[in-house]
């Protein structure tokens, strides 16, 4: 198995993990069960039944979540000397397929864990050893996708409220409603009738400390639209309580996802290949660290196309008898890793290597999305030869982008 110690097993611990309790199962060389029994989420428990399993022989814990609820697996196992292991969900649910009843329970579930551990160890990955910062970074990085969730949310309820009772003003702010100097303005003033009440010298004294730049293109843009529409829609009169709670709300969530950011930078310097993944053009703070919460070191991926299959961006051959209907797009693999690859990709295509990419498949008759993903996927080479070699992004002359 890629990325553990080279070593045999005499048993093959097979947890499936959940919040109060675990359900392990043991076997060992031959698939004889050894133990089939709930396990308490409990440190004493977990360790007396890693020392009792290690006197038949070594011992492999293989779990099927290493973070959030199977954290405490993995730390007594590591801290009783006991190597550790995960079955990725896909590979899981693939294998489990394999193995007769439909039951979907938790005895069943470990069962396919120890069995596949047992019998296809290059199914596994390995749990990544940093784990303080790896571990560190899961929580914040978690706590930052539910606050973009939240931002996406209200951001929309926002489109839809200003959408719902003047149109025009949508138009005006809609591209610029993460601003701060329109979000104060909302929160301040509300909607189209608050906003006219306010006029043009009291919104200019909102907007110019907080864009110095851009006020009077804002101001103009806000003054014109508002000129559009005289008729007042109904539910002008709630939707002016509302924008402004939707304000104030959605301008709390960008600040709080800007003090994420600088906590998930602190934390994400402390990994020797933070440095390594930012150099890459188009990969950001967020994007290094999902890379890094998904793939760890790499070394769990014996070859590019192994990594660009795990997350989704290996091209799907169709095929039917003789019928061949090209390749398609895979619609499996790791979602968080496949949208970190895509967003680094677009934001790459200020880069003029990978621009010249993007444009040649565009040039080829695939669509944006299409030729983004063939960016994605020719980034992904690149970024596992500087994880595997620990080396910076060079420039065009030396590696591809």
């Amino acid at each position: 198995m890629h990325g553990l110690p080279d070593r045999t097993y005499a048993v093959y611990l097979g947890l499936d993990v959940g919040k109060d309790t675990h359900h392990a199962t043991a076997l060992d060389t031959s698939g004889k069960r050894l133990h089939d029994k709930a396990l308490p989420q409990d440190e004493a428990r977990l360790r007396a039944l890693y020392e009792q399993l290690s006197t038949v022989g070594p011992v492999l814990v293989v779990v099927d979540q290493p973070a959030s609820i199977g954290a405490l697996p993995v730390a007594v196992a590591r801290a009783a000397g006991v190597d550790v292991a995960y079955l990725p969900g896909l590979a899981m649910r693939r294998i489990a397929d394999l193995h007769p009843g439909a039951a979907k329970t938790d005895a069943r579930d470990a069962f396919v864990i120890a069995d596949a551990a047992r019998t296809m160890p290059h199914t596994l990955r390995r749990v990544d050893m940093n784990d303080d910062a790896l571990a560190d970074l899961e929580v914040i990085v978690g706590f930052d996708d539910d606050l973009a969730g939240e931002v996406t949310r209200v951001t929309n309820r926002l489109h839809g409220l200003l959408t719902q009772i003047h149109p025009a003003l949508e138009r005006a702010l809609g591209p610029r409603l993460h601003h701060k100097a329109v979000l104060e303005l909302l929160a301040r003033f509300g909607g189209p009738e608050g906003l006219r009440t306010a006029g043009r010298r009291r919104l200019t004294s909102v907007a110019k400390p907080r864009a110095p730049r851009s006020y009077e293109r804002i101001i103009d843009a806000i003054m014109a639209a508002l000129d559009e529409q005289a008729v007042t829609v109904p539910g002008t009169r709630a939707a002016e309580l509302v924008i402004p709670k939707l304000a104030t709300q959605l301008a709390g969530l960008l600040e709080q996802r800007a003090t994420v950011a600088a906590q998930v930078e602190e934390i994400l310097d402390a990994h020797p290949l933070s440095q390594v993944l930012t150099s890459m053009p188009g990969v950001g703070v967020r994007t290094a660290a999902r890379i890094l919460l998904e793939v760890g070191d790499g070394t769990a991926f014996p070859t590019p196309g192994h990594l660009a299959a795990y997350a989704g961006l290996a091209p799907v051959t169709r095929r039917s008898g003789s019928s061949i209907r090209g390749e398609h797009p895979s619609r499996s693999g790791n979602k968080n890793l496949k949208r970190a690859f895509f967003l680094s990709a677009f934001a790459a295509l200020h880069d003029p290597t990978s621009r010249a990419y993007y444009d040649r498949k565009r040039a080829q008759g695939k669509k944006h999305n299409a030729a983004l993903i063939c960016l994605a996927r020719r980034r992904c080479d690149v970024i596992y030869a500087m994880l595997r070699d620990g080396t910076l992004y060079q420039a065009p002359a030396t590696a591809a982008a």
